[in-house]
């Protein structure tokens, strides 16, 4: 038989890590380092391998309960090669060092089970309900393989050069970068996305390290009934809203 889909074979490499292709990861098991991954993120595997829910410590549980944030992971162990994918997103491998990474859990694809995640806050300055967002910091030493909607842009942050990124986009900052929550409006009329832009929240970064965003926005309708109060009619992010106002529905 013979096809151009056999040009697609399997990345020979020594990593653990391998982009198979922009949409696809290739992870090598082996040892006593397992694999977390999003469940049902696998598409293939060769190999002795197992696949087992990852347990939820109670504080993870309430930390889920309360702000929406937090990560469905499966553990992979055993010996073998396995292959994630999700949605045909493009994946993008990330190393963690000392500095921490700070990630919408809604882009993690897989990371190194010797890694720590911890549900943060991010406040807005204005503490109008429903726009506080909620997200993952990773710390410790290990990789991480991310997802974004297209191809992303990476920005850098330095002392001289803060950035400013819709709410919407961003996927992951460095943690150490200081962080505020705002939107371009007055006060009077934060109910609206600054009139009739669309725009709407967005996150400023200061400091010294990267601001990860991707070409794509993903927004509730525009006629959302969100929370309650002045800030019911929109959300921020894709946990922002849904984290700080748990009984609400989208409608």
């Amino acid at each position: 038989m013979q096809s151009p889909l056999f040009n697609h074979a399997e990345q020979q490499s020594q990593e653990r890590y391998v982009i198979q292709n922009p949409q696809l990861l290739r992870v090598t098991l082996g040892g006593s380092d397992d694999i977390l991954a999003r469940k049902g993120a696998m598409v293939a595997y060769q190999g002795l391998v197992d696949f087992d829910g990852e347990y939820q410590t109670p504080g993870q549980r309430r930390a889920r309960a309360r702000t929406g944030e937090g990560l469905d992971l499966m553990r992979c162990s055993g010996q073998g090669t396995v292959y994630f994918a999700n949605l045909a997103q493009y994946v993008h491998v990330v190393d963690v060092d000392q500095d921490g990474l700070t990630v919408d859990s809604s882009y993690v694809l897989a990371l190194d089970s010797t890694l720590h995640t911890e549900v943060i806050a991010v406040d807005s300055q204005y503490g109008v309900s429903g726009t506080g967002k909620y997200q993952l910091n990773i710390t410790g030493r290990g990789k991480v393989a991310l997802m974004t909607s297209g191809q992303p842009l990476m920005m850098q942050v330095t002392p001289d050069k803060y950035v400013s990124v819709d709410a919407d986009a961003i996927v992951a900052w460095s943690t150490g970068l200081r962080v505020q929550m705002q939107a371009q409006t007055v006060n009077s009329s934060v109910m609206r996305r600054r009139g009739n832009t669309g725009e709407g929240w967005e996150l400023s970064f200061l400091g010294q390290g990267f601001a990860l965003v991707q070409p794509s926005e993903v927004m509730p309708p525009q006629n959302a009934a969100v929370g309650q109060g002045v800030g019911a009619q929109f959300g921020v992010g894709q946990h922002g809203s849904r984290a700080q106002n748990q009984n609400n529905v989208w409608n």
